[in-house]
């Protein structure tokens, strides 16, 4: 046989196979469910990719730089990304510093430490960012739109929501009927479901069901401050090393080393 033939004849059988291969994966992108993911880099927002991921969903993950102190977060959002090899990740930019009046956008304002667990529950806290969720979701919702998608996720709970307005179930459900009566998808009868998995379950749940899906949360950042290392002390970081607690696992990231 020609030798320079049966390469060739080799070569064009690869060549053929990968086309195909391409061909098909196109296909199935094309026919999968697709999920917009809110993706902060936090350890709630990843848990809600994961339920996403196992649930089948073809991921397109969210993130903002809206100003944030702890900007911190997006470097994390990139690396859990890269880990759940999205379809596509987008970082939008949008300036919620130049409105301030929170503790996460403007550095004139203390971000609190050292707070009672059962008072971060009962009261609105400085860090609350004024409408945040309601800016974000609409940004998810045009995005679904365009590409799509079936359903957009976001890893809100209530159980242990710091105090947030905009972390309540009735906020998700009254903004379900805003993405059904403000959108073309809405109209034409392909409503965009909002899912919030995470919305009746503790820290302590949320941590078990992400150890449950092989969560790196070693990868995740809660902590309020931008520093080096999670401070420890915030709401936030005390949220977090409750549930750890509770959850009976430990927490991987680098805390702040006690003078």
């Amino acid at each position: 046989m020609n030798k320079r033939y049966d390469t060739k004849r080799i070569r064009d059988s690869k060549i053929r196979h990968n086309e195909t291969c391409e061909k098909g994966k196109k296909e199935d992108r094309l026919h999968a469910k697709k999920a917009v993911v809110l993706l902060s880099g936090g350890l709630d927002s990843t848990t809600a990719l994961a339920i996403a991921n196992e649930q089948g969903y073809e991921i397109y993950a969210l993130s903002f730089d809206y100003g944030q102190r702890h900007i911190k977060e997006l470097k994390c959002a990139r690396a859990i990304a890269k880990h759940y090899h999205v379809a596509e990740h987008k970082i939008l930019k949008i300036d919620l510093s130049a409105i301030g009046g929170s503790a996460l956008t403007d550095k004139k304002i203390k971000v609190p430490t050292g707070r009672n667990l059962k008072k971060i529950s009962k009261e609105i806290p400085i860090t609350y960012v004024p409408a945040r969720n309601t800016i974000l979701l609409s940004f998810a919702l045009s995005w679904a739109e365009v590409i799509g998608a079936d359903a957009i996720f976001i890893g809100a709970n209530a159980l242990d929501y710091s105090g947030y307005p905009d972390c309540r179930p009735e906020f998700y459900k009254a903004f379900e009927e805003v993405a059904r009566l403000g959108t073309k998808r809405g109209i034409e009868g392909k409503t965009i479901k909002l899912e919030y998995p995470l919305i009746n379950m503790t820290k302590a749940e949320i941590i078990k069901e992400g150890i449950r899906l092989g969560v790196p949360y070693e990868l995740t950042w809660s902590c309020y401050k931008g520093g080096k290392y999670a401070c420890g002390k915030c709401d936030s970081c005390l949220l977090r090393l409750k549930g750890f607690r509770e959850a009976g696992s430990r927490d991987r990231i680098a805390y702040k080393p006690e003078k």
